[in-house]
């Protein structure tokens, strides 16, 4: 609950500053000079791109969340079972072994999500976001592509 309350607080302050940087641009482009104008302009390119940002990656988090609570529905939500330094760092021994398992796992049944879901989990427990990411976009997509389920 603690990191929805941050997402979403930080997108409601990317927000408010877009609004900021739009209404600058505005301001700019209503001064009418060749030069204010152009800066407007490319003011006002920011937010946009900010704005489209944010609503993606909003919209992979849901998909993600989603995926997570119907495997869980299913009892298959991978379990914690990394060793942890004293300090509670994931030791990367345990994370190194968890993923091979997962890899394996995923190159076994490259057509389920469940397995791409797990893999995204592994790739982020080894702090490895990109591939995360990238697994977790693949389980999303072929989730998508299941037939609907009555």
């Amino acid at each position: 609950m603690r990191a929805k309350i941050t997402y979403l607080v930080t997108a409601a302050v990317l927000v408010f500053y877009f609004l900021l940087v739009g209404s600058r641009g505005v301001m700019l482009i209503q001064s009418g000079t060749l030069l204010t104008v152009t800066f407007g302009v490319a003011v006002l390119i920011l937010p946009v791109i900010g704005l489209w940002f944010l609503w993606k990656n909003t919209q992979f988090v849901r998909r993600a969340n989603r995926l997570a609570a119907e495997l869980d529905a299913e009892g298959g939500l991978p379990v914690d079972e990394l060793k942890r330094t004293p300090s509670g760092r994931i030791d990367r021994d345990s994370a190194d072994e968890v993923f091979a398992r997962r890899k394996a796992e995923t190159e076994k049944s490259p057509d389920d999500w469940r397995c791409w879901f797990r893999l995204a989990v592994a790739y982020h427990d080894a702090h490895d976001t990109p591939r995360a990411r990238k697994a977790m976009q693949r389980a999303i997509a072929l989730h998508d592509a299941e037939p609907a389920r009555a």
